[in-house]
């Protein structure tokens, strides 16, 4: 089925919409599940953030678009965008500091998994992209 430029932006809106209602729908169900539940449902949020991310940065990179996209319609993006990355390194900074001490505190203890030798974190590389390492010992 061949869709016109403006059928893909409201099959996009639509699809985005159905998206939030699902994982509203889901939130408290995740949210008194288990571990595992957690994690899954996070990693899907991510996983759908990150392609709704490469869809704006696509978006952006496009002549057609930003040739007949208003200003104030680019601002409002900037400012949300900076207000997301503002609170994704807040939460980043947060968590990680909290589990390096909560790792720390389980090694002081004698509790933590012999598994895991040493947890550190590489921040940056040729790419600019930061990953988080743990190395195992078997």
């Amino acid at each position: 089925m061949s869709y016109s430029f403006y059928e893909n932006l409201t099959h996009w809106v639509e699809m985005q919409k159905k998206t939030k209602e699902a994982f509203a729908n889901m939130y408290d169900r995740v949210l008194h599940g288990d571990r595992l539940d957690l994690v899954i449902a996070t990693r899907a949020a991510f996983q759908h953030m990150i392609r709704t991310l490469k869809a704006f940065d696509n978006w952006l990179q496009d002549p057609f678009i930003i040739g007949h996209m208003p200003r104030e319609y680019l601002e409002e993006v900037w400012k949300t965008a900076f207000s997301m990355l503002q609170q994704l390194l807040d939460l980043d900074i947060k968590h990680t500091a909290a589990f390096r001490d909560y790792i720390e505190k389980l090694q002081k203890e004698g509790k933590l998994n012999p598994i895991v030798t040493s947890a550190s974190m590489t921040r940056g590389g040729e790419e600019g992209r930061g990953e988080r390492s743990v190395t195992l010992s078997m």
